[in-house]
């Protein structure tokens, strides 16, 4: 799977070599290539941005420069995605319908946004990753990436993504690990009992009532 990222500030990527996407990224199983919008820019100072029409704080990232950003990798096939707070919030079933996509080109922001005609132009879909707002859309594309990739084949082991948080609308149950007491804590008695059924049961009375109690909303999708 391809991803390119059109960024004011490419070094924020960094990054996306380490762990598990690094060496997803070493074995080709994805591609992150990344453009500087900057590099674009017909001014001899490379500004990108200009005050917005109507007044108001903030600059506004010019059109013409985006799109020239977009056409050096624009691909018929692939999806545009704009990170925005405006946009619908980032979920499981999003990230594992990104997933079947083979190319994705990801439109960061920033300042106070992108000017809306080269959005309506050329974006397919503008993604949040909550309601708040960060100072630009390159932390969000470093979630949609990280979130995405975990799904494209050969990335992860498949049983990693099975029962883990979301899947079945329900939040990962606990899990542990040696000393079997720390702190005058034991590990639970059935996750020693080596009785599968029993764990699994008991997994998924706690996935339950992690999710009664922090995430009811997920309960009533």
């Amino acid at each position: 799977m391809k991803f390119d990222i059109l960024t004011l500030f490419p070094e924020m990527f960094d990054s996306l070599k380490e762990s598990i996407i690094g060496r997803a990224i070493e074995k080709h199983l994805i591609e992150i290539d990344i453009t500087n919008i900057r590099d674009f820019s017909k001014d001899k100072h490379k500004k990108v941005d200009d005050t917005p029409y109507g007044g108001g704080a903030g600059m506004v990232i010019r059109p013409d420069i985006v799109y020239d950003a977009y056409k050096s990798v624009k691909d018929e096939k692939a999806k545009v995605i704009y990170m925005s707070p405006k946009g619908k919030v980032l979920d499981q079933k999003k990230v594992k319908e990104l997933a079947n996509e083979e190319h994705l080109i990801i439109i960061c922001g920033h300042y106070e946004g992108i000017d809306q005609r080269v959005l309506d132009e050329i974006v397919d879909e503008e993604i949040s990753i909550g309601d708040y707002v960060l100072t630009g859309g390159e932390i969000p594309a470093m979630v949609l990436i990280d979130s995405v990739s975990r799904y494209v084949e050969g990335v992860l082991n498949k049983d990693s993504i099975i029962e883990e948080s979301f899947s079945n609308n329900l939040l990962e149950y606990p899990q542990y690990t040696r000393p079997e007491e720390f702190r005058g804590v034991r590990v639970p008695e059935v996750l020693l009992s080596g009785h599968h059924e029993n764990i699994k049961k008991w997994r998924e009375e706690q996935s339950l009532n992690i999710t009664r109690k922090n995430r009811p909303d997920l309960l009533n999708r």
